[in-house]
């Protein structure tokens, strides 16, 4: 069987496959409360069984580096297991990562996220490797934006405004079809206790269709403003079969987008000056 993971490699062997310009897939989620129905843990385990099962399927094109476990969650503090890392200490920390990957003589590079306030601090390493080294290609995206995943979404959901939000019906879904063991549906309630406006609007994690052509100000308050439980949305719709669904147009979105990032061309600068 063609060996996928990173660490389980030989440094003879790291030093064929850089060879052979299979993309590097760096997953990054956090410990952060996720209801009282779903474990801390929940951002982790979904990210990483996506870029696994995806590894598995497409063993000879992937690096599957492993998962970072603690992402940037300083609004999520007020609910005990939160761990969060300062957003500076995060970006040199993955900006470290890369820069030994392409020490090694890798050239491809994607970073997958599994926590929304980790987002703009991974754009953050995705450019800033391209600026230290234009030899190089590095991508960032959240496994929620797949458009597989969105169109799936979309089509399954049954829950109202909020229904995919913070460990709501998509996250809770997902584990159900992981997990059901570290799921307690007793304990699932919908939690939608923050203001919606024409302006800021519910901070869905699967906005419906063309809502995304709304210009929104960006904004993120403790969490224990906004929610009683640590859930914000409505997890009670949830279902395995939902969450299988959805993990499996994960993976075919994320195969799909990592083929044509391998074939995009590594441009030489051309400094104008």
């Amino acid at each position: 069987m063609t060996k996928f993971l990173y660490v389980e490699m030989t440094w003879p062997e790291i030093n064929e496959v850089m060879k052979e310009n299979r993309v590097v897939l760096q997953p990054v989620a956090t410990i952060e409360d996720h209801g009282r129905h779903l474990p801390i843990v929940t951002d982790v385990l979904i990210t990483d069984t996506i870029c696994r099962r995806t590894a598995e399927r497409i063993p000879n094109e992937i690096v599957l580096m492993p998962t970072q476990y603690h992402g940037y969650s300083p609004h999520h503090m007020d609910f005990p297991g939160t761990i969060t890392v300062k957003g500076p200490t995060l970006l040199e920390y993955m900006l470290d990562i890369t820069r030994s990957l392409i020490h090694h003589g890798f050239r491809r590079i994607l970073l997958v996220n599994g926590h929304g306030s980790n987002a703009l601090w991974l754009e953050a390493v995705a450019r800033l490797t391209i600026v230290e080294h234009p030899d190089t290609l590095c991508g960032m995206l959240s496994w929620w934006n797949i458009p597989e995943v969105v169109e799936a979404v979309n089509k399954m959901r049954t829950g109202g405004s909020g229904s995919t939000d913070h460990a709501a019906e998509a996250e809770t879904s997902i584990m159900l079809a992981l997990r059901p063991d570290l799921v307690d549906m007793s304990l699932a309630e919908k939690d939608i206790n923050y203001q919606i406006s024409k302006y800021f609007p519910p901070v869905d994690l699967i906005y419906p269709a063309g809502a995304s052509k709304r210009v929104t100000p960006k904004m993120m308050p403790y969490w224990s403003t906004r929610s009683k439980t640590g859930t914000v949305g409505d997890p009670t719709s949830a279902t395995q079969e939902k969450g299988e669904a959805w993990i499996e147009a994960a993976i075919t979105g994320l195969i799909g987008i990592l083929r044509e990032f391998k074939t995009f061309e590594i441009r030489d600068r051309i400094d104008h000056h």
